[in-house]
């Protein structure tokens, strides 16, 4: 399987409604995208191990509890606290081989292996760090994949949103900081985070694989395009630039401005 395979892969993915979004399996197309050379064999291995565990010991204790224990205690995912913005790090094949990650990689196993079980978690978008809302008999709490599944109480909730800036009014609102996202707003965060760290290290080709995956996820949206657009630039691929920005402006009039001005721009320098 070449780039352009797993291209089309994550390209039909993207087309499904929400209610049929395979989270995990989007997640690991990402990653096979970046290196298709790579086995996705053991990160497959891994969520099924952490399902099955799960499911055994889904009637003996709380539910986020159990996540915790089994995901984070028994098959050892938590948090790379020492090479935090490595590569690696957001990618799920490699986290599978490591067991580290990003709080929303290490979230990607949780709620994927939690649904497995019919156990109700989903992914919060929480400012500054994502969190993960499990439903328990008493209302919904958080859990912090990437501080080995602890649970995060309401006041470090509040806490955590006026450090993130939120104004505190806001950041008293529980239910909107729990507020669950759905799992394509999941896989979105995840590839921003690859992303913004590549574009900041100035690795351009990255940045642009990055963002056309964002673009197949969400084929509706065209923010990513004018990321893709601004990595193109990047490498001086400046004709590939104009197509992307094309694409942003035809899948969205409301971009039309910005991506007409990008447009003009960039094809000045190919004067």
């Amino acid at each position: 399987m070449n780039r352009q395979d797993v291209e089309e892969a994550l390209r039909h993915l993207g087309t499904a409604g929400d209610e049929g979004f395979d989270l995990f399996e989007v997640a690991l197309t990402c990653a096979l995208h970046e290196d298709p050379s790579r086995d996705a064999g053991q990160a497959r291995a891994l969520l099924t191990q952490a399902a099955e565990r799960l499911s055994a010991s889904a009637t003996k204790g709380r539910r986020e509890e159990t996540l915790a224990e089994v995901l984070a205690g028994e098959l050892g995912l938590d948090g790379d606290l020492i090479n935090y913005d490595h590569a690696a790090n957001a990618d799920l094949i490699s986290v599978a081989e490591r067991r580290k990650g990003l709080p929303v990689a290490l979230g990607v196993y949780y709620i994927a292996a939690a649904r497995r079980c019919d156990l109700p978690v989903a992914g919060v978008d929480f400012p500054g760090h994502f969190l993960l809302r499990v439903e328990t008999d008493e209302g919904p709490v958080a859990i912090d994949p990437f501080s080995h599944g602890r649970l995060v109480l309401p006041s470090e909730l509040t806490a955590r949103a006026l450090q993130a800036g939120l104004m505190p009014g806001v950041a008293d609102q529980l239910e909107d900081l729990m507020k669950p996202v759905a799992d394509r707003a999941v896989a979105i965060r995840l590839e921003n985070n690859i992303f913004a760290r590549a574009a900041a290290r100035g690795d351009y080709p990255r940045a642009e694989r990055s963002a056309l995956r964002r673009a197949l996820i969400d084929p509706k949206d065209h923010r990513p395009w004018l990321d893709v657009a601004a990595a193109r630039e990047g490498q001086g691929a400046l004709a590939g630039a104009l197509q992307a920005l094309a694409m942003a402006q035809t899948l969205d009039g409301g971009a039309a401005i910005a991506a007409r001005a990008q447009r003009e721009r960039v094809r000045l320098k190919l004067n």
